[in-house]
């Protein structure tokens, strides 16, 4: 269990002054100057050394992708792109920081930006984050009054600039190129790849596009020392994680911990446990809605990590944990994500735009037990023709829900449809 000296967000739960001076009282903005003198090498060795993963969900290595801005400029600008669009159902874990520790990201984006040679670092924030872009637009505000952004950012002898745009509250826009093409004031589809934002990214420059937690926790890092980062969770799944638990347990609640913490431990000691205790687990979603769910048989040796959950077929994602109890409906719940997917479908592919349709009118049918068996064998099919079919993750975002179902809980979808036809009123699904 992460000890408290241990914690990057010392402010998660806003207990403390968000403020400048709050944060400066907790260690942030410290040296920021002298950790830029080190240069651009030293910063990009030490954020390899640390092991940190991108924490939006695909869990790239953050050095390396950072390497691969060029060395050298071209004569275009480069720019850092932050991402915090965060749409996926069940994650809240950077609304957290941006809202109760917003200076972490702002010295953050000065630093990393600094490494990518970028002067100019844009935020795109999630439409319906009205309070969050409040807090943080202050934060920025406070570090240009200080000094800190602007000219000379914080005696480092860098130009900075930082600007906040905000969305219009798109999922779609959550995915690094859609996100660009918004922030250029296009509709947000998906380009195609390559080019990699590293080559031609926002108005076709170099581009690195990272998470809000990925970019929260690099002051810390480099204060730190990538050693100490990488000291927690197993190889290749260093450092430590913001995990926000939803659903059946008795106390929901966004908690830093270590990587590589068991499902069981988190739940239990952060959470009061499951409702009506650990044998009334039916199944955990471990990392936002776009994962397979895991059923109770593996949740009790599951390790909250990368490596471990993709083994399970499943992913750690954006360490959203929705736990379901014994009274949920599953069926139904996968039912409504098939349903959300297909909303948020930008249509450009047809495997996508069709698929996801597709998808959940068969799901309609699957929770009313309206269907017949053959077609779950036919919709397993469907997600296998949609996933990785698109030019985007949405698609197979759409899909491993669906798969997940059908992997681990076969057995009630065929109760469902037998029980219909045999008029049983108990097996069907609940209004």
């Amino acid at each position: 269990m992460l000890k408290d000296e241990d914690r990057i967000f010392t402010n998660l739960y806003g207990m403390h002054d968000r403020t400048l001076a709050g944060a400066k009282s907790r260690g942030h903005w410290d040296g920021t100057a002298g950790l830029i003198e080190k240069g651009r090498d030293w910063i990009v060795n030490e954020m390899k050394t640390s092991g940190l993963r991108g924490r939006g969900g695909a869990g790239f290595p953050t050095g390396l992708k950072w390497s691969f801005m060029p060395k050298e400029s071209d004569g275009r600008p480069h720019y850092l792109v932050v991402n915090a669009d965060e749409s996926e159902p069940g994650t809240c874990k950077d609304r957290e920081i941006m809202r109760h520790d917003p200076h972490t990201l702002v010295e953050g984006c000065l630093i990393a930006s600094f490494a990518m040679q970028a002067h100019v670092c844009y935020i795109y924030i999630r439409g319906e984050y009205i309070r969050e872009r409040e807090a943080l637009q202050a934060a920025i505000d406070e570090a240009y009054a200080d000094g800190l952004l602007g000219k000379n950012a914080a005696g480092s002898g860098w130009d900075f600039d930082l600007y906040l745009h905000h969305g219009a509250g798109a999922y779609i826009c959550g995915e690094e190129t859609a996100l660009l093409e918004s922030l250029e004031g296009k509709k947000g589809m998906p380009r195609m790849k390559p080019p990699f934002p590293a080559g031609a990214g926002l108005y076709g420059c170099p581009t690195t596009v990272n998470n809000v937690e990925s970019i929260a926790v690099v002051p810390t890092i480099l204060r730190r020392g990538g050693d100490w980062f990488a000291g927690f969770g197993r190889p290749n799944n260093a450092g430590t994680k913001l995990f926000a638990i939803s659903g059946h347990v008795n106390a929901p609640c966004v908690v830093e911990e270590e990587m590589s913490i068991t499902l069981r431990e988190l739940l239990d000691k952060h959470c009061g446990g499951v409702r009506g205790g650990w044998d009334n687990l039916k199944a955990v979603i471990p990392g936002g809605s776009s994962v397979p769910c895991l059923p109770h048989s593996v949740c009790d040796e599951a390790i909250m990590d990368f490596d471990w959950l993709r083994e399970q077929k499943s992913g750690l994602g954006t360490a959203a944990v929705i736990v379901m109890d014994q009274s949920t409906d599953i069926i139904k719940a996968i039912w409504r994500l098939s349903k959300f997917y297909k909303h948020e479908s930008c249509g450009q592919c047809t495997p996508c735009r069709e698929g996801t349709g597709w998808m959940m009118r068969v799901m309609d049918r699957l929770v009313t037990g309206e269907a017949e068996v053959e077609e779950i064998d036919m919709l397993f099919d469907v997600t296998k023709q949609v996933e990785g079919h698109t030019i985007c993750a949405l698609g197979d975002a759409a899909a491993w829900p669906i798969q997940g179902l059908i992997r681990h809980y076969r057995d009630e979808i065929e109760d469902r449809i037998r029980a219909k036809r045999t008029g049983r009123v108990s097996a069907v699904a609940a209004e």
